[in-house]
């Protein structure tokens, strides 16, 4: 998975137009317009990647020691692997000989690595530039090894509205209450509703 996340980077950065970099899936919808994404990601001065400690069989119990001493479990990381990164930062990742070998050699079956790689490794060499929150919202709020799969019916104004303004963060040094650009996942029958929805 990283390797080809990485490949999709080395692609995307070929173009020198292209300055910020995001991982969407066919699930993510956008939640606001073209011209508000846009302005919120050229505008912004840090990298959108999210990175926490847990402590737990999903977390630190991912480990292998066998990364150590390159990597030691304090600095071991998990995240969303819905990332937006600036250019900058991309062209460290695709760089980056060192830490990926790692996991390639120590971060399989039950270890993540695209949950795993990128928190880790931006944690350990860039956490000035990193927001340390993702862009994508989930809901994990049922148990399982997969987020809520929101349906037509579920799509409602109001709720994308709490999406859009319904929490509380940093940007740029400033509290804000965007904090969310994307949104999943969402299935395919609910794009008629979000079409709908969309202008209001």
């Amino acid at each position: 998975m990283i390797e080809a996340e990485r490949r999709l980077l080395a692609n995307a950065l070929m173009d020198f137009s292209n300055q910020r970099f995001v991982l969407l899936s066919e699930a993510c919808i956008p939640l606001f317009n073209f011209s508000t994404i846009y302005a919120y990601l050229m505008n912004s001065t840090q990298s959108y990647i999210e990175a926490y400690d847990k402590d737990s069989p999903v977390g630190r119990g991912r480990y292998n020691e066998k990364m150590s001493p390159h990597i030691t479990i304090d600095q071991w990381r998990k995240g969303s692997q819905w990332f937006e990164m600036d250019r900058e930062l991309a062209l460290e990742v695709v760089s980056d000989q060192f830490y990926f070998p790692l996991f390639q050699s120590y971060c399989a079956n039950a270890c993540y690595s695209d949950e795993h790689y990128l928190p880790t490794f931006v944690t350990m060499k860039f956490t000035p530039k990193n927001s340390n929150r993702t862009l994508t919202w989930v809901d994990w709020s049922r148990a399982g090894i997969h987020p809520v799969t929101y349906l037509r019916p579920l799509v409602t104004v109001e709720f994308l509205k709490a999406l859009r303004h319904g929490s509380q963060c940093e940007y740029n040094g400033q509290s804000s209450n965007i904090c969310y650009l994307f949104a999943r996942k969402f299935s395919t029958d609910s794009l008629i509703r979000l079409l709908t929805f969309a202008p209001k």
